[in-house]
């Protein structure tokens, strides 16, 4: 790929015009990105057809509709006991139907007046509602232009994924000067047929005509996949070869103390079949003179903490040290507290090194590390900061592995000379796809749950009866049971129904006075602060509101109640990991799937195979069987590799194409190599 288209790419999307700073952290927030490269990688989720029409006849309430009015009377808002009225713009339409459209910003006033003079004809694009006392109503129209500029209406609108503070207006003004750039100045033209053929299949993408052109059986989404797919799996080739070639191999560490049997002998509990095999595997990797990269995949609660902490102490037995990477201050926080009084007696210095640590202190952790004392470093990012220098890390282990991209393990790696690499999930992959997503790495399986735990009792309940469900609650709590209430958006939205957990903290403080609220936009020690509060026995707060921020690796053994609410919204996966905070310890544990009214088909199946079944591997497989692109949560929650372009379920045979393609490859070409830089942020597996 030419330098200056690559460099095209890579331009910040604050100096593409209209955009500037502000927006450009909007798009980032939306985007996990803000290069042009992240916008072209966002694709459009569905099609507005704007088509016009001569009148509103025939449209039915909530349609968009593009019609040709004249505009007849305009009657400002009024302020009136500190409310103020909306501004209202009277119009006929060709057929003599009245439409009213309406305005609730009182400071463009004089705007919309220049947009919609009285007496002009002009058309307008909006949804038309149609509420109870009758009437035909407009509310702040999309599209508003004279007869004469109907062109600049698209008949076609593609619908981004968007956020707070980006319109679709402003998605197609950037989509458009990008596109614009490629046909004109970044050197597109004399690029070869492969990348000419790569933004073709972009442009077909962005610029949709009908709903079909975003079907995963498009053949510009097919295309796309494909190339997301091959780039994922020349990665996977790449990082198998290197793992093999001589001058990766290392020296086998000769093992200098004996911790394991007294490992074993401070357990307070017998470990499963699964985790002694799981252990054994893990031992066996660690005594070749080529590097581990195993995954472990196991169910929520399956126990694979523990088996983190059997792999640290067989290397702690070498002489070498371990980190144990987590993606939050507040997983970081939990591991350590589990682990460092294990470590204690067994001789083990165990240290947390997160961002928080400052000072002296931060020095302190810095110098036992470099010096070799500390054998155990649990932590976030700050494990592999420039400053930290490790004696011999020869274990890295990360947590929810799939939060962490390839340049941050191997940059962790990289602290090491060859360590080896355990790499963790909670959330199990159909085995119909996991040899091909995770083709460089050994798999450990982890069926079993620790004896004692009893299955989660798991039920459905219409959002109607909240009210006799409160009343159940407050009857487990007198008992000493604590309950977490989830909810999937933080504050109300004027765009969805769903529960926002604020409004919902309020509504259950007038029961509980002690009901603590946690979610993403608060401070990071302001919500750990609570979630300590909520898991101490001793504290007064028996029931926590939250969102998802609770979804992995929160672990409040007297928890033993769980509600979900809008539950149809989520995917199965987001779901079973939701239903895992509860159910942790041997008291009998429940779940309460809260839906609305108007749940769908696909979300009753949903919801029915999660009261079924607590086994993570067939929900997974069903979560397959079931999702498509289209979900409104559940898909980053899902604990998979996020694709931008990949169906799990539609492109199945895409993945063995794919597989076949990179394991052919002597040598990756260029053009494989400009897939994987493109494709690398999100798809690569490979440390």
């Amino acid at each position: 790929m030419k330098q200056e288209l690559l460099d095209f790419l890579n331009t910040d999307l604050q100096f593409v015009k209209g955009v500037g700073p502000v927006l450009a952290a909007r798009f980032d927030d939306v985007l996990s990105g803000r290069r042009v490269l992240d916008f072209l990688l966002h694709h459009p989720s569905g099609v507005r057809r704007r088509d016009l029409v001569d009148n509103i006849m025939d449209a039915t309430t909530g349609d968009v509709v593009t019609v040709p009015l004249l505009v007849q009377t305009v009657r400002p808002g009024r302020s009136f006991r500190g409310r103020r009225s909306p501004t209202q713009i009277t119009c006929v339409d060709r057929a003599g139907n009245r439409v009213i459209i309406q305005f609730f910003n009182a400071n463009f006033l004089d705007y919309w007046l220049q947009k919609l003079p009285v007496g002009a004809w002009r058309i307008v694009s909006g949804k038309l509602e149609r509420p109870g006392r009758g009437g035909n109503i407009i509310n702040h129209p999309e599209f508003i232009e004279p007869i004469d500029a109907a062109d600049k209406i698209p008949r076609s609108q593609a619908i981004y994924p968007a956020g707070e503070g980006l319109t679709q207006k402003t998605f197609a003004n950037v989509r458009d000067q990008i596109f614009a750039a490629l046909d004109g100045n970044v050197g597109l033209g004399t690029s070869d047929d492969q990348t000419r053929e790569f933004f073709d299949a972009m442009r077909a993408v962005h610029f949709p005509q009908t709903p079909d052109d975003l079907s995963p059986h498009a053949d510009a989404m097919v295309k796309l996949a494909y190339y997301e797919l091959l780039a994922h799996q020349s990665a996977i080739a790449i990082t198998r070869r290197e793992r093999a070639d001589a001058r990766h191999r290392r020296t086998v560490r000769p093992k200098k103390h004996d911790l394991m049997d007294r490992f074993y002998d401070l357990l307070p509990f017998e470990l499963t079949s699964a985790q002694v095999t799981t252990i054994q595997e893990i031992h066996d990797d660690m005594r070749r003179d080529i590097p581990m990269m195993r995954l472990v995949q196991g169910d929520v609660g399956s126990g694979k903490t523990i088996i983190a902490m059997a792999a640290a102490v067989m290397c702690a037995e070498t002489g070498a040290q371990a980190v144990l990477l987590a993606p939050t201050d507040t997983l970081a926080q939990q591991h350590f507290a589990k682990l460092q009084p294990l470590c204690e007696k067994l001789g083990m210095v165990c240290e947390c090194l997160t961002g928080r640590d400052k000072g002296a202190a931060r020095r302190e952790k810095l110098i036992s590390l470099k010096s070799g004392r500390t054998k155990l470093a649990v932590g976030t990012h700050a494990l592999f900061s420039e400053d930290v220098v490790y004696r011999d890390l020869g274990l890295v282990i990360i947590d929810e592995q799939h939060r962490f991209g390839v340049a941050q393990r191997s940059a962790m790696c990289a602290k090491g000379n060859h360590p080896d690499l355990l790499a963790l999930s909670a959330t199990p992959i159909p085995r119909t796809l996991s040899m091909t997503i995770y083709g460089d790495m050994d798999v450990s399986i982890i069926h079993q749950k620790p004896a004692g735990r009893k299955p989660i009792k798991t039920t459905k309940l219409p959002m109607g009866r909240v009210g006799a469900l409160i009343g159940r609650i407050a009857a487990q709590i007198d008992a000493g049971a604590k309950v977490f209430w989830v909810t999937p958006l933080v504050t109300d939205s004027d765009e969805t129904d769903m529960t926002a957990a604020v409004a919902r903290h309020e509504m259950l403080t007038q029961y509980f006075p002690h009901t603590g609220l946690v979610h993403g936009q608060m401070d990071k020690k302001q919500r750990d602060a609570v979630m300590a509060t909520f898991a101490d026995d001793h504290s007064g707060m028996s029931l926590l509101v939250a969102t998802t921020v609770i979804e992995v690796g929160i672990d409040v053994p007297r928890a033993t109640i769980i509600v979900i609410e809008n539950a149809e919204r989520f995917g199965l996966a987001a779901l079973h990991q939701l239903r895992g905070r509860v159910g942790r310890g041997s008291t009998q544990s429940y779940c309460v799937l809260v839906h609305g009214d108007n749940i769908t088909p696909d979300g009753t199946k949903r919801l029915d195979v999660l009261c079924e079944t607590d086994d993570g591997f067939v929900i997974a497989e069903q979560d397959l069987m079931m999702r498509g692109v289209g979900e409104l949560l559940g898909t980053r929650q899902s604990g998979w590799i996020q694709y931008h372009f990949v169906d799990y379920r539609e492109h199945r045979d895409l993945f063995k194409l794919a597989a076949r393609a990179a394991a052919d490859m002597t040598t990756p070409s260029s053009w494989v190599h400009d897939l994987m830089y493109m494709f690398d942020r999100s798809t690569t597996i490979g440390a």
